[in-house]
């Protein structure tokens, strides 16, 4: 049985220190495995090869494609980060989060096509402006 007097500081440090070295290394072959498989530019037998050089020699793998592709990583996901913020943008019907013009606009839609009338509008509109 473990007794905390028997288990010292530094151990309870140096594991803590072991554990959160490995999250991070996990991590850093998500974001790596991610990137491989997102780029257009590698063929599959590329992608394949870089699979297993980072299961083989994984610390290994890691550091060298960190290494040999840091710059165009940084680029691809930011790419990435703004093809989703247009598509949200986009599905969203040219605004974030709605909002009073989107909601007044949506409802002029609605006056327009003729689905509510003159007096339902306004009541619409003064909803959203309270």
């Amino acid at each position: 049985m473990v007794f905390a007097a028997e288990y010292p500081f530094l151990n309870i440090f140096w594991n803590m220190v072991i554990f959160f070295a490995w999250v991070i290394w996990i991590w850093m072959m998500i974001i790596v495995l991610s990137d491989v498989f997102r780029r257009h530019d590698l063929s599959g037998g590329a992608k394949a090869a870089w699979v297993v050089f980072m299961i083989i020699l994984p610390f290994l793998g890691v550091l060298i494609y960190l290494i040999k592709h840091s710059e165009g990583l940084a680029e691809r996901r930011t790419q990435d980060a703004y093809n989703m913020a247009a598509r949200t943008v986009e599905a969203s019907g040219g605004t974030v989060g709605g909002g009073h013009a989107a909601e007044i606009e949506k409802a002029k839609g609605l006056l327009d096509s003729g689905a509510i009338t003159q007096a339902e509008f306004d009541t619409l509109k003064a909803k959203v402006l309270a």
